[in-house]
């Protein structure tokens, strides 16, 4: 894996041509980490990974020492939904997932709880745990550099996970199935209503993420933007220091010890040519600032 002792910051990036093209794509924009779908994040089915692709991956991340790769799960998966036939699939695709991931050797697949909407909380958290303890049922993760994050979300009603307590509760669940981490958004720790932007509301803030999932236990930032307004539960991403959030908040956060073991990786609007390079150049500027 690439040396930790350089800060790791990147974006998402798309994959046309080949998977491993995000490596080029990524460097390009000035990035030494990405993120990347494995496969259309809106369609249930997605091939295997061939082997000749994965190795051709590797050889890219060695020679630019890019990494950690991320892999963002399906849009469509809900692993707490109350209906059978799409948990079913759910389950599926995320079994999918994983093993897209391990034969890409990505360190990290970021995965969205979902929404437990005609549930309860609580049954909504048990049918999460169960969905993925299912999917991941049979596999070997021994010796594998590999944990599944479970993602915040933007506290939308019925959403697992738009507060940290729900996000702890879920890994908590399915630490003794699985290596199992989380990734945190920026800007839905924002419009789910947690205060990043003023000096004391970020203190209290990174005081809950200890005493709820654990500084240790987050190994990737999502550094993006909000259009909207803090706890407007509105998931509306915009470029780095540009939005609601605004510049002084990233930079605080980049310069956070309790994150300095972090990928920080931008997944802001490609409204022109160039974007991806202008957001990871921000985030440098404000982390070495």
């Amino acid at each position: 894996m690439a040396t930790k002792t350089k800060k790791r910051i990147g974006v998402h990036v798309g994959t046309a041509g080949g998977v491993w093209t995000a490596v080029d794509r990524a460097v390009a924009a000035g990035a030494n980490t990405f993120q990347i779908f494995s496969a259309s994040p809106r369609m249930w089915k997605a091939p295997a990974v061939k082997p000749a692709d994965a190795a051709k991956l590797a050889e890219l991340r060695a020679k630019h020492d890019v990494g950690p790769v991320v892999i963002h799960a399906n849009y469509l998966i809900n692993v707490c939904s109350q209906t059978d036939a799409v948990r079913a699939n759910s389950i599926a695709a995320f079994r999918g997932e994983v093993e897209r991931a391990l034969a890409l050797k990505a360190e990290f697949l970021v995965l969205h709880p979902g929404s437990w909407k005609g549930l309860t909380r609580e049954e909504g958290l048990r049918l999460a745990a169960e969905s993925i303890e299912q999917a991941v049922d049979g596999i070997d993760f021994s010796g594998k550099d590999f944990r599944l994050l479970i993602e915040n979300t933007a506290g939308a009603e019925f959403s697992l996970g738009g507060k940290l307590e729900q996000v702890a509760e879920l890994v908590e669940q399915l630490k003794s199935h699985l290596p199992v981490a989380v990734c945190l958004d920026t800007c839905h720790v924002h419009v789910s209503g947690y205060d990043i932007v003023t000096t004391d509301g970020y203190i209290e803030t990174m005081k809950l993420v200890d005493s709820t999932v654990g500084s240790d236990a987050v190994k990737v930032w999502h550094c993006n933007d909000a259009k909207a307004a803090m706890g407007s539960k509105l998931d509306r991403h915009e470029h780095i220091g540009e939005g609601t959030i605004g510049a002084e908040a990233f930079r605080r956060l980049l310069h956070d010890d309790r994150f300095s073991h972090c990928a920080f990786i931008a997944e802001t609007p490609v409204d022109a040519p160039g974007d991806e390079a202008r957001n990871v150049g921000v985030l440098r500027t404000l982390a070495a600032g």
